[in-house]
């Protein structure tokens, strides 16, 4: 199944291969193999890097600061971040010694280190978010009951996020575990009728995303985002929306949490590129809500794009990547179905990739699908596949030669918006 597994060759499956797996091969499992932390995975792997990590994400409340408890080697990889403006005086350290490490004696300091900070600033945080990493993963620290302890002690808001890269493949991720923490925090309000949150990332969407028209045109008046609140009490007023709208799949169990506690429905919409994917997924959200979305022109409007761009390019021959703001085998599938050649997709599959996979065998079953964490893409040379144009940052490692769309930026494309954006800037570095 496996193209090779030869020494100084990276390893791969096609997507045929794939698609007919009775289950997903170790190699795409991190936890089944050593794991390699090339230049390409660094913008995602470490969470000191770019991109939002625990740390980026464990800051999203405004007015809040943060506390980091860990080894120095842990917290070092912070200065990064905390050099930026927006993150000046909001990074706080505990470091933990090797006594601490054996014998946890640190928990005990945590509440006295929070009122420290509560004491230093000039203005007083709304919320002091404890950052913890894998050291107290294997102590099996209960931080839950330590943090109860630091916010009867301080008088402010303590919650958890972990950076705990041992469950990255666990039922509950760090990424998952932040979203539920932060929204933990919502405390029940009347709700409003013409109100409604989206939720998944920590940065918005872009302003010309067709979503914002389709929900004003129903009569929405206010649309909340985590990142465009600019106070702590205008985080909380997301009590008050009538229903939720989860954009990204990992903010699912923060909604359920919010659904149970505060009452507050959700539908769930996913990030597509295909034209006919966006515009079933958009009546299929009119059915669900009762809001009637007329897309009728943006869709034919999108089909006519896309169907130009990819009538001139047919055959191109692409690198997808999965650092970048799309699904990667979603937009494989995409770029395929119009013509175009995709040679390899960089990324590591799940169980929601079955989908996708078996449909792009129909059409692309030679493409290549590598993982970038395996240590086996240390030996990977472009001049095995080159290709003309890659998308996301970590296929543009790998193919320096190629015109790239790295596709990564912190502003959230979606939609017929997000396809129109893509397939500009694809065309111009072409």
């Amino acid at each position: 199944m496996t193209i090779s597994t030869k020494p100084g060759v990276p390893s791969c499956y096609t997507v045929k291969a794939l698609a007919g797996a009775d289950r997903i091969p170790d190699l795409y499992q991190v936890t089944k193999h050593l794991v390699f932390s090339s230049p390409a995975t660094l913008a995602y792997n470490s969470p000191g890097a770019e991109g939002f990590g625990v740390k980026r994400a464990g800051l999203a409340i405004p007015e809040s600061v943060m506390l980091i408890v860990s080894p120095g080697c842990c917290g070092r990889n912070t200065s990064q971040i905390s050099s930026m403006p927006q993150y000046q005086n909001r990074f706080f350290y505990l470091q933990m010694d090797e006594t601490d490490l054996v014998t946890g004696r640190h928990l005990k300091s945590i509440p006295q280190a929070v009122c420290e900070i509560v004491d230093f600033l000039e203005v007083k945080p709304a919320l002091v978010m404890i950052c913890a990493t894998c050291a107290d993963a294997l102590l099996g620290t209960d931080w839950d009951r330590v943090c109860r302890k630091a916010e009867e002690t301080s008088g402010v808001k303590v919650r958890p996020c972990y950076m705990y890269a041992l469950t990255r493949e666990g039922i509950r991720p760090p990424m998952v575990h932040v979203r539920q923490s932060l929204y933990s925090l919502l405390e029940k309000r009347e709700r409003v009728s013409t109100s409604v949150n989206l939720l998944g990332f920590f940065s918005p969407l872009s302003d010309d995303c067709e979503l914002f028209r389709y929900l004003t045109q129903a009569g929405i008046r206010q649309i909340r985002q985590l990142s465009t609140c600019r106070t702590y009490p205008e985080f909380l007023e997301m009590a008050e929306a009538n229903f939720n709208i989860v954009l990204n799949p990992e903010c699912a169990p923060a909604a359920e949490d919010l659904a149970a506690r505060l009452e507050i429905p959700y539908v769930a919409l996913r990030r597509f590129y295909d034209p006919e994917r966006i515009h079933r997924q958009y009546g299929a959200f009119s059915h669900a809500t009762g809001i009637r979305i007329d897309d009728e022109q943006d869709y034919l409007s999108a089909v006519r794009q896309f169907d130009a761009f990819c009538g001139s390019r047919r055959g191109l021959e692409v690198s997808i990547g999965e650092c970048a703001n799309a699904d990667p085998f979603e937009l494989a599938l995409t770029l395929a179905s119009g013509g175009l050649l995709v040679k390899e997709i960089f990324a590591t599959v799940t169980e929601e990739s079955q989908w996708f996979l078996k449909a792009l065998s129909a059409i692309s079953p030679d493409t290549k699908v590598y993982c970038n964490q395996d240590p086996s893409m240390i030996y990977y040379e472009e001049k095995t596949d080159p290709v003309r144009l890659t998308i996301g940052k970590d296929a543009a490692y790998y193919h320096p030669q190629a015109a790239h769309v790295f596709w990564n930026s912190d502003l959230q494309p979606y939609g017929y918006a997000a396809l129109d954006s893509l397939l500009k800037e694809m065309d111009q570095v072409i």
